[in-house]
């Protein structure tokens, strides 16, 4: 079965002798690795203020922390995500509000996020959906009328391109995940991007008890709630070693990406996901949009090609009963919606057969 997600990892012979080292050096938690690390990956992907955590998860929870919100704000979201991206809101005790979904990407509908704004709403979390960005120039727009922070969630679209710059320089926040299955893995792990320094020291407390690196324990005081989020130089190691080869991983998704859309462009009864003027895809993962998704999954299936919707729209969740809405745009999406493998591991062969299925009907 070709996979819809897979892992990657550097080479054998440079990951395991650079794990060695750091599992035997007695700096095993957060040190001078994590500090390298931010600095690398700032660096590489065009990114201020850099702060790497536990897990994206961790990073969207300090992003919300920092953008003012608390018990009785609301947060403007996706229901088209991964159920993460909502429940951060919820450790704060702040309301989920879905706004609509564009059915051509999966993304926010900016004007759907306008008419969701009340006086309460403290931030909008932007979800770039399998590597596509969203239409980040309106949203900032919005954002910036209202005073409202603009959270970028690029879980899914390390490498994507918006306006000319890499994903996450458009936001108040960014954050990234190092989970298993995406481009860039360090088995576990975030980053937090964030565009005004000032944050910077209270993110930093944030992550880690509401204390500064640094400080003396005797002499520490705590002024703040913090939380144990913080990476620890083993999985910043895996890190820096992932640096050295995830150009070419995530080239090898958006070469697969953009052979599907060339090839199927003029295919009957098939459609695929796009960005506005201003965005390039990673292709994390390919998005198909055809109204025979059942009978294509089975067919690509059978042929021995993973091929899925991923995700539950989240508002089918209890947890959010609260928060429904009429959402048509999401509907048309999902209904429509299918997956297909599009990463490192597709070989021109694969594609050139995923590609023929599709094209049968």
């Amino acid at each position: 079965m070709i996979p819809l997600v897979k892992v990657a990892m550097p080479p054998r012979n440079v990951l395991m002798p650079a794990l060695e080292d750091i599992l035997y050096s007695g700096m095993i938690a957060e040190g001078e690795a994590v500090y390298r690390f931010e600095a690398a990956f700032g660096s590489h992907f065009g990114l201020k203020n850099v702060l790497a955590l536990s897990s994206g998860t961790a990073a969207l929870h300090a992003a919300l922390k920092l953008s003012g919100v608390g018990p009785d704000s609301e947060v403007i979201s996706t229901p088209m995500t991964a159920e993460p991206t909502n429940t951060s809101p919820l450790y704060l005790g702040a309301k989920v509000v879905w706004a609509d979904v564009d059915p051509a990407s999966g993304n926010l509908d900016p004007q759907s996020v306008r008419e969701r704004i009340t006086p309460r709403t403290k931030a909008i979390i932007c979800v770039h959906y399998a590597g596509y960005p969203a239409r980040l120039a309106e949203l900032r727009a919005v954002a910036d009328e209202y005073g409202i922070a603009l959270i970028e969630d690029c879980a899914h679209a390390l490498g994507a391109i918006y306006d000319g710059n890499t994903i996450g320089n458009v936001g108040d926040f960014a954050i990234f995940s190092f989970q298993a299955i995406k481009h860039m893995t360090t088995v576990d792990g975030g980053v937090l991007a964030i565009k005004d320094e000032k944050h910077m020291i209270a993110a930093k407390k944030f992550r880690w008890f509401g204390m500064l690196k640094g400080v003396p324990r005797t002499e520490v005081d705590i002024d703040s709630v913090g939380y144990k989020y913080n990476m620890n130089n083993v999985s910043a190691t895996i890190g820096l070693t992932q640096l050295d080869y995830v150009d070419r991983v995530i080239e090898r998704h958006i070469e697969n990406g953009r052979y599907y859309d060339n090839e199927l462009v003029n295919a009957p009864g098939v459609d695929f996901a796009v960005c506005d003027a201003y965005g390039q895809s990673s292709y994390w993962l390919y998005t198909l949009l055809t109204d025979s998704s059942a009978d294509l999954e089975k067919a690509l299936v059978g042929a021995g090609i993973s091929a899925s919707k991923l995700h539950r729209p989240n508002n089918l969740h209890s947890i959010f009963k609260s928060s429904q809405v009429a959402l048509p745009g999401l509907a048309q999406f999902y209904s429509r919606l299918l997956h297909i493998p599009c990463g490192w591991w597709v070989d021109d062969a694969v594609r050139e057969q995923i590609v023929s299925i599709i094209k049968k009907g």
